[in-house]
């Protein structure tokens, strides 16, 4: 168990340097500083202005270390390494801010909209997939698989449109867009996209896991257990399920990534001032450096999701060995 833990944290570390790797090439190579600084002050901006913005941030110095003694610290590729693994990030390409006082502002307000929707898709994508995996084969399993189909196939900025229009604007059930911390009204703002991020998702989840449960159910042991007198819904909770949980925790644990970046479009559409609406706004702003630091964000999350699902497999499931 511990040195199969290690060498998935070695494996984790590597992945986290090659993504950082990956990150200096494109926002310092293929993107080089100059470019940077012509994106900050305008395509006519002097060689001298650029200059002076690159000597302001830090881009002055040479991308890749040298031989001397000094040069092997004193490059982007060593501070950008730096920075980004002591969190260090540094501020913003466009307006100075510091880029660990908006990722403090912005990561609550995330955590507030994708937490509750996480745990309110999960609970019914799980609940709805043990239901129409009991009907297997019946007109109920046909319409919830075609419902799935449909929900899968409309574009969530579709869906997103749609509920403004006619939950927002024509029935004022809530507000348009917006976000306000004051808990009377907190849970206006965050109902409509919770909604929408819910209905967009489910489809994709309960076809997966109706997939999974049908399957199981064809197991030896569910058959047993019927035999022994077992109420369907005894079958479907106390095994079924629980013979799932590998998969389930598998196509579960991979949201929770999102849980920290944010959700792009409901945050950029629903106004919402979180991690997903802070990196539209640096995509728009030619903002590097805050677009360098949300990857590097996602991806470590994802190496760490990855480590904790391994991890769960041996305790949802006894036959499973770390080795």
């Amino acid at each position: 168990m511990l040195a199969y833990m290690m060498r998935r944290l070695l494996y984790g570390v590597g992945v986290v340097f090659g993504v950082l790797m990956v990150l200096f090439i494109l926002f310092f190579t293929i993107a080089s500083p100059d470019d940077i600084a012509r994106r900050a002050l305008g395509e006519k901006a002097r060689q001298s202005a650029i200059d002076q913005w690159k000597a302001n941030h830090g881009y002055d110095r040479p991308l890749w270390p040298s031989l001397s003694a000094e040069g092997l610290t004193d490059n982007l590729l060593f501070d950008h390494y730096r920075r980004m693994l002591s969190f260090d990030f540094g501020h913003s390409d466009v307006d100075g801010v510091p880029i660990g006082e908006r990722l403090a502002r912005g990561a609550p307000a995330s955590l507030m909209l994708m937490v509750p929707l996480f745990l309110l898709e999960t609970t019914l994508a799980i609940g709805i997939g043990l239901f129409v995996a009991v009907f297997r084969g019946t007109y109920i399993d046909r319409a919830g698989v075609f419902a799935c189909v449909l929900l899968m196939s409309l574009p969530i900025l579709l869906q997103i449109i749609g509920a403004q229009y006619l939950i927002a604007k024509l029935l004022s059930w809530f507000p348009l867009s917006g976000f306000a911390w004051e808990p009377d009204v907190i849970a206006r703002f965050l109902a409509l996209p919770v909604l929408v991020g819910v209905v967009s998702g489910i489809g994709s989840e309960v076809r997966f896991l109706r997939t999974v449960f049908v399957e199981e159910t064809s197991r030896d042991y569910v058959r047993t257990a019927r035999a022994k007198g077992a109420s369907e819904m005894r079958v479907m909770l106390r095994h079924v399920l629980r013979n799932s949980l590998i998969p389930v925790l598998t196509r579960v644990l991979l949201t929770i990534p999102f849980l920290f970046t944010g959700s792009l479009l409901l945050e950029a559409f629903f106004g919402i001032p979180g991690l997903g609406g802070i990196t539209v706004d640096a995509i728009n702003a030619n903002d590097f450096a805050m677009l360098r630091v949300m990857v590097f964000i996602g991806a470590l999350a994802f190496v760490v999701t990855q480590i904790i699902t391994d991890v769960s497999y041996a305790l949802v499931d006894p036959r499973v060995r770390l080795e």
